[in-house]
C-alpha cells in the first residue's frame, strides 16, 4: 500500500528479530523488509537461522524480541488475532504435511473449512481453482500416496494459495524431491512470481534464484551478512564469508 509521497510500505518488515533456544542464539537482531510482489531468496549454511526466521514470521516460533509487521500490522502485539493474521501468510514446508487419508481436494478444502469456516460446497469450488492453478486439476481425487513428491508439494502450495495470502513463505520446498521432480514445483513458483505474489524462499536452488529472485539474502550465524540482486551476490559478493559459501554452493550444483 503506497504511503505519502509514493513510498511503498513493505508487506513484511522484521526489525531486531531475536530468537534463542536455551543458551543458543539463533537469530541475533535480524532486520529485513520485503516489498509487495518481491521474491526474496534466503541462503546460508545449516544452522544459520533461515528456517527459524521464516517460522518467526507467522509465529510458528515465538520470537524473543523485535517486531514482525505483516501488511502494516505488528503480529507480535498483545491481543492480536493470530488465526486471522496467519491467513495472510502462506507457508510451504520441506515436508508436504498432507493428510494421507484425504484426497488432494480434501486436503485443500480442509484448510478452507477449518481456517475460514467456509461451507463444503464453496470450499471445494475454491480448492478446485487452487489445484488447477498449480496444474493438478486432474488429480483432485488422488490420495497423497498416488502422487509423486512434486505433485504432493504442489498440493501443499495449492492449500496455501486457497487462503489467498498476502505473502507465501517457502522453507526448502524442493529439498525432499527427486531431482527430476524439482522443475514442476519451481515452475509453479515462477508463475506465482509472474502473478505478483510476494514470496520469501529458503532454498539452495541457485539457478532458480539467479533467474527469478529480486534479491538474495545471505545469512550466517543468526545475522544477515549481505544482501543484494542475484547478479551481485552470486557474481561479485562483497563479503568474504559470502564468497566462500557461494563458491561451495556452485561446486555442489
Amino acid at each position: 500500500m503506497p504511503l505519502t509521497g509514493g513510498v511503498v510500505r513493505p508487506l513484511l518488515e522484521l526489525a531486531g528479530l531475536r530468537k534463542s533456544y536455551g543458551g543458543l542464539d539463533v537469530l541475533k537482531g535480524v532486520d529485513l523488509a520485503v516489498a509487495p510482489g518481491e521474491l526474496v531468496f534466503v541462503i546460508g549454511p545449516s544452522g544459520s537461522g533461515k528456517s527459524t526466521l521464516l517460522r518467526c514470521c507467522n509465529r510458528l516460533e515465538e520470537p524473543d524480541g523485535g517486531t514482525v509487521i505483516v501488511d502494516g500490522e505488528n503480529i507480535l502485539a498483545s491481543g492480536v488475532d493470530l488465526n486471522r493474521v496467519r491467513q495472510k501468510i502462506g507457508m510451504v514446508f520441506q515436508a508436504f504435511n498432507l493428510y494421507p487419508h484425504m484426497t488432494a481436494l480434501g486436503n485443500v478444502t480442509l484448510a478452507l473449512r477449518k481456517v475460514q469456516g467456509m461451507a463444503r460446497a464453496p470450499a471445494e469450488a475454491k480448492a478446485r481453482d487452487a489445484l488447477a492453478a498449480v496444474g493438478l486439476a486432474d488429480k483432485q481425487a488422488a490420495y497423497p500416496i498416488q502422487l509423486s513428491g512434486g505433485q504432493q508439494q504442489r498440493v501443499a502450495i495449492a492449500r496455501a494459495l486457497a487462503l489467498e495470502p498476502k505473502i507465501v513463505l517457502f522453507d526448502e520446498p524442493t529439498s525432499a524431491l527427486d531431482p527430476e521432480l524439482v522443475g514442476s514445483v519451481l515452475a509453479v513458483m515462477r508463475e506465482l512470481k509472474a502473478g505478483g505474489m510476494t514470496m520469501v524462499v529458503v532454498s539452495h536452488e541457485l539457478a532458480f534464484a539467479r533467474d527469478a529472485a529480486d534479491r538474495v539474502v545471505f545469512m550466517d550465524g543468526g545475522r544477515i551478512v549481505e544482501q543484494g540482486p542475484p547478479a551481485a551476490i552470486f557474481g561479485s559478493p562483497r563479503e568474504a564469508r559470502t564468497r566462500d559459501f557461494v563458491a561451495k554452493l556452485a561446486e555442489r550444483s
